[in-house]
């Protein structure tokens, strides 16, 4: 599988972007979807899922949980990731990633969120 995130951009705080990951191959559905995010000199961190298979279930992280929605089109091959109400902290390359199991063995280049306040 190969990813490819874009959407990224720079934005005012209390502002709105949405991230699209597109990917290649004919089994999409069957990825669990995860966005991480890495903010400048900090590691990396989860923000959210989507499990696979039409499920439509999805986990988030506290520190975006009600202002990020994370959804997909199986059809198209893209998940997304909607944000809203984005803060300065929000900051980061954000990447997409695909997992079968329990690790995440694809990743997409990132795509670069700037929040100014």
């Amino acid at each position: 599988v190969q990813l490819q995130a874009s959407g990224g951009g720079s934005v005012q705080a209390g502002g709105s972007l949405r991230l699209s990951c597109a990917a290649s191959g004919r089994t999409f559905s069957g990825y669990t979807m995860g966005w991480f995010r890495q903010a400048p000199g900090k590691d990396r961190e989860f923000v959210g899922r989507i499990n696979c298979c039409n499920s439509g279930i999805t986990y988030y992280a506290d520190s975006v949980k009600g202002r990020f929605t994370i959804s997909r089109d199986n059809a198209k091959n893209t998940v997304y990731l909607q944000m809203n109400s984005l803060k300065p902290e929000d900051t980061a390359v954000y990447y997409c990633a695909a997992r079968l199991n329990s690790q995440y063995d694809y990743w997409g280049k990132g795509t670069l969120v700037t929040v100014s306040s």
